[in-house]
């Protein structure tokens, strides 16, 4: 395995597979904080000329954290289709990327050949695209899962209705749960992060979410985003839930640091069948982001971008309704500015179709970044274009419970106007049905919340 180059006649050498994925990432900040960013854009460059030649058994005989060591790896490992990547361990990383890119290739061959892909050989070739590959290449991926509703069709974009509020005062969380509905927003979820994180208060907020769903006969899901073991305790107690929740990370001690592990989760999927008011089969909602293992100093010597794309390799185990990224959501320390969201949204976006998952995106920054509700449209614009399954909802698009910026509801029907898209086919008999919407396009009635009095 080559691992060196020469480049304007200055020669590099790298340590490791795991070192040429990190010099080869575009630059973010988290890298730079763990120390594993390449030191100049030559060096970048001299990474990504060795990676395009690398073999992709190279990558597979080499994971970036040991099997041994690492839960997450196991789980990658051990869903491979062998047979699937023996067709093609002999290709370069280079020679990927050109099948991915290519004319005839589309959707089936894809979803066949993600198959023998492990999380480290996506992680590669995102690295060797632009902005446009990234984009092209997403959008020949729409992947589908059923709860409720059906999510992923070719032409309907959803969004998740997020009513927080500081306190969980009802009333506060009923008033933005109608705005989001009045603008339709919530086809993907009602989902709320909750400020009590309590077994009794989840699980009030489960019975209104259910009950008014119910009383409006509103084809969606609910879900508290509580930890996961908050939720077993609740739907054990008789809760309604259509979608159980969990942030998920790209290495083992990171998973430890959010208290969970495929134990946990194994139980959660199996109680949720059993238990949950969902149709299913699709009943688990995943949230990631680049830098969270960065954050929780649980990189293990990867690189940000590599570490997310083995969460979404752990995540495609459990076959979830929803993956949400919400990279820009740490800060600062994890990714710069504007630019660096931007870039990361759409490597994600791509990441994840291509391990076979149903995306969405939540363009996302904070006040303490350099980067402003410019930076989040273009994101928001790109990640439509390339064919994000949802996206957020937020009031004013600013979250006053988590402090951060997210889409807004005005956000949502502007991105679904841009492309022609349409809310998912239920939601959209509903919005229909509550004088909302007309042929596509919202009507006089948005935004009014009086419908619902």
């Amino acid at each position: 395995m080559k691992l060196a180059c020469v480049v304007r006649k200055q020669h590099y050498q790298f340590t490791s597979v795991r070192d040429v994925l990190a010099k080869a990432s575009e630059e973010k900040s988290g890298d730079h904080m763990s120390k594993l960013a390449a030191n100049s854009a030559l060096e970048r460059m001299a990474a990504k000329v060795v990676l395009s030649e690398m073999q992709l058994r190279d990558i597979y005989e080499n994971p970036v954290i040991p099997y041994e060591k690492d839960e997450v790896t196991r789980i990658i490992y051990d869903d491979i289709n062998l047979s699937i990547y023996d067709e093609i361990k002999n290709w370069t990383v280079g020679e990927l990327r050109e099948y991915i890119l290519s004319f005839s290739t589309g959707m089936p061959e894809l979803t066949r050949i993600s198959r023998g892909l492990t999380s480290e050989m996506i992680s590669a070739t995102a690295k060797l695209m632009s902005s446009i590959d990234l984009v092209m290449a997403s959008q020949k991926m729409k992947h589908q899962a059923y709860c409720n509703t059906l999510i992923g069709e070719p032409g309907r974009l959803a969004f998740r209705c997020q009513p927080n509020h500081p306190i969980d005062d009802p009333d506060g969380i009923l008033a933005s749960m109608k705005e989001g509905l009045s603008y339709g927003s919530g086809d993907a979820v009602i989902g709320i992060n909750p400020n009590n994180d309590s077994v009794e208060s989840v699980t009030k907020l489960l019975k209104m979410t259910h009950d008014f769903m119910q009383k409006w006969e509103i084809p969606t899901q609910n879900c508290v985003l509580a930890h996961i073991t908050t939720q077993m305790q609740a739907l054990r107690g008789g809760a309604p839930i259509s979608l159980m929740f969990q942030s998920l990370a790209g290495s083992q001690r990171a998973n430890d640091a959010f208290g969970v592990n495929k134990e946990i989760l194994d139980e959660a999927m199996d109680l949720m069948l059993r238990k949950g008011t969902a149709s299913g089969p699709n009943v688990m909602y995943f949230e990631t982001g680049q830098g969270s293992e960065v954050s929780l100093d649980s990189h293990e010597g990867v690189d940000m971008q590599t570490l997310e794309a083995r969460t979404y390799g752990f995540c495609r185990h459990w076959k979830p309704f929803m993956v949400n990224n919400v990279s820009g959501f740490i800060g600062p320390e994890t990714l710069y500015d504007g630019r660096q969201m931007i870039r990361a949204d759409l490597e994600d976006l791509f990441m994840g179709k291509l391990h076979g998952l149903p995306m969405g995106i939540a363009p996302t920054y904070t006040n303490h970044m350099y980067a402003d509700q410019n930076d989040q449209e273009i994101a928001g614009m790109l990640t439509t274009l390339a064919g994000a399954n949802f996206y957020m909802g937020v009031p004013g698009g600013d979250d006053v419970m988590l402090s951060y910026q997210d889409t807004s509801y005005h956000d949502d029907a502007s991105y679904r106007e841009l492309l022609g898209l349409r809310p998912l086919r239920e939601f959209e008999k509903w919005l229909e049905k509550m004088g909302i919407m007309e042929n596509g396009r919202l009507t006089e009635r948005a935004g009014d919340l009086t419908i619902f009095d």
